[in-house]
């Protein structure tokens, strides 16, 4: 499975979370130590928010680590609120248009996890997306699906809600034509403003998500794993979990799919 972070507060410099870490995402890239494959080298992105209100976004199928692009975007590039993300591909190819984070007008979402069965019935799942957002859809990513799915169910008027309707059909959809797990889902997302996570699982393995006030900078992370390790203090975000950052103030409530 994958691994990400995602940053909200003061402008920052991308490379404070992407690469100067001791454990940072691109040395989760070649060894991550709580993910489901220790290698996460199908590729990367970042989405990042400046003074617009679209993220900019760079993607590649190079692996995180050999990639002097990042390295050289992460050093000069500052940001408020950014995403990042490396990947292990769990069947889809590995396109730059299969790399996370999806970005679609103001939005911006990336995902950990799986949809058991999914290329089993993945005709099903894209019938699913709005005729009006079909044209977006440009990988082939049970993500990128669920991200669009997301967008045409209300997302932007009520996240939690259009989640809770989005990962309740998904998984139906696993449980009647797939396998298990029927659904593994971590995920971050963002509207510019706010910055969202999600931890779920239809079995008690939710992938990995952990939150923690970085002092040093006066914001919050997020991530599948500690950045350090063992230095500082991480908090787990429990198992069903939403999680909501804006302005600063953290709020996590319970995620309940609608089953």
């Amino acid at each position: 499975m994958c691994r990400w972070a995602a940053y909200t507060g003061p402008e920052i410099f991308l490379a404070e979370i992407v690469s100067r870490p001791e454990h940072s995402l691109i040395s989760q890239s070649l060894h991550s130590d709580e993910g489901k494959t220790e290698t996460n080298g199908d590729g990367f992105g970042v989405a990042w928010y400046g003074e617009r209100p679209d993220p900019g976004l760079y993607r590649d199928t190079y692996p995180a680590w050999s990639d002097p692009n990042l390295a050289s975007l992460a050093m000069h590039v500052k940001s408020g609120l950014f995403l990042a993300h490396v990947r292990a591909s769990t069947g889809s190819a590995t396109s730059r248009n299969n790399c996370h984070p999806f970005v679609h007008g103001n939005w911006s979402f990336m995902h950990n996890g799986m949809l058991g069965g999914y290329h089993g019935f993945r005709k099903l799942v894209d019938q699913m997306i709005p005729d009006a957002l079909y044209d977006q859809r440009k990988g082939a990513t049970d993500s990128e699906a669920a991200f669009l799915i997301a967008l045409g169910d209300g997302l932007q008027d009520d996240p939690r809600a259009a989640m809770e309707r989005t990962v309740a059909q998904l998984e139906t959809l696993a449980r009647t034509h797939g396998e298990t797990p029927f659904m593994r889902f971590t995920a971050a997302f963002s509207d510019g403003r706010r910055l969202f996570a999600i931890r779920y699982a239809s079995d008690r393995f939710a992938p990995s998500l952990y939150l923690r006030k970085m002092c040093q900078f006066g914001g919050h992370t997020l991530v599948s794993e500690p950045l350090d390790m063992g230095k500082y203090p991480w908090e787990e975000v429990p198992p069903n979990s939403f999680v909501t950052i804006e302005n600063g103030k953290v709020d996590i409530a319970p995620f309940k799919p609608p089953l």
